[in-house]
């Protein structure tokens, strides 16, 4: 027998505000009969297709060090270096840059969310595509 994953969750210190925030980044939504709301202390998103959910659940404790999990994104309507910017438009900051660590063409930025979890922007497959083309 195997289990499947049921959804991700995310410690943090506020549900609402993070769980809008990844909102604009994943492009997901809120659950239709169980919309997120200022103040509650678990918040749950979902792609449009009810693939994948995101649940935000508000601890005491601080995040401390570097994530033991975390999300590999990549963008399905822009490069990768277009995403990157379009997310410090919306208040991620840059933890690191991969970008060509293997080459010209290659690697990842390592971002930040508002409350400082990591996550990295790989290329879209679109580049990875032309990459493998040349």
């Amino acid at each position: 027998m195997t289990s499947r994953i049921s959804h991700t969750t995310v410690d943090c210190a506020h549900a609402y505000e993070l769980s809008e925030w990844w909102k604009q980044v994943l492009g997901y939504v809120d659950i239709a009969d169980d919309p997120n709301e200022p103040g509650h202390e678990e918040c749950m998103i979902q792609a449009e297709d009810g693939s994948h959910q995101v649940l935000f659940i508000e601890v005491p404790e601080a995040k401390a060090g570097k994530n033991r999990i975390h999300f590999d994104l990549r963008p399905t309507d822009r490069t990768r270096d277009d995403e990157v910017e379009r997310l410090r438009g919306v208040g991620a900051t840059e933890v690191a840059d991969h970008r060509g660590i293997y080459g010209p063409g290659t690697g990842w930025v390592t971002l930040a969310d508002p409350e400082g979890n990591e996550f990295c922007v790989l290329r879209s497959d679109a580049e990875i595509t032309t990459s493998t083309q040349s």
